[in-house]
């Protein structure tokens, strides 16, 4: 018997360890960043904020994307929507599942347009660009219309923006739907976390100890 493991496709396998040695380097790239815009102002809206961090992959953890290749593979989502693509790390592994499972596709949203860019050139270079639809802009104005229902979904975006995003998306959640969270550990999450992990909100919430920590709630 053949199995299907696309992360194993030495398109996506070399294109992912090249990315994670790349997002190793985000520390001193923040650092010479700073150093060659003294006295810049400190970004404040969104989009200011993804532009000030247009070089930072920022991505999940090797293990963080393994579970989510697990995940969707196990509930088998006809739609996957991700907040916050950054450099594509975590959509090579939520799309790698979708190819995997034989059906599907990946919806996930970016502000920052260089970083679009590259994504869609890593999508095609990895052969898994017709499993992904990368929307450009402020998430909660381009996933206003997204036209399905979203049945995985991946918060990896600005932790403040995950709850208003979530929010944004639970008419469109149907009961067992999962909602992943990354970086439990940051307090700019916390409302989320508060909301998620009170039941009278409708989820089941569980903390998943890998990397800085992902949330995994099951809508109820």
């Amino acid at each position: 018997m053949t199995f299907t493991h696309t992360l194993a496709d030495p398109r996506v396998a070399t294109t992912l360890s090249r990315m994670f040695t790349l997002a190793d380097l985000d520390g001193s790239t923040q650092t010479r960043t700073r150093a060659q815009h003294p006295g810049r102002p400190e970004p404040k809206t969104p989009q200011e904020l993804a532009d000030a961090t247009s070089e930072l992959y920022m991505p999940i953890s090797a293990e963080g994307g393994q579970l989510l290749y697990n995940l969707v593979r196990a509930v088998r989502p006809a739609t996957v929507v991700e907040f916050g693509m950054s450099f594509g790390v975590s959509t090579l592994h939520l799309a790698a599942a979708v190819r995997d499972n034989g059906s599907g596709r990946v919806v996930t949203t970016e502000l920052n347009k260089d970083k679009v860019t590259a994504a869609r050139r890593t999508f095609s270079e990895t052969g898994l660009d017709d499993v992904v639809t990368v929307v450009e802009g402020d998430a909660l104005e381009t996933l206003a219309g997204l036209d399905a229902p979203a049945d995985f979904v991946l918060l990896d975006g600005w932790k403040d923006l995950c709850l208003p995003v979530l929010r944004l998306l639970e008419p469109h959640l149907a009961p067992g739907t999962l909602v992943v969270a990354d970086d439990v550990n940051l307090s700019s999450l916390l409302p989320y976390l508060e909301y998620v992990r009170t039941p009278a909100n409708g989820y089941h919430s569980v903390t998943f100890p890998v990397d800085d920590g992902m949330e995994i709630s099951c809508r109820l």
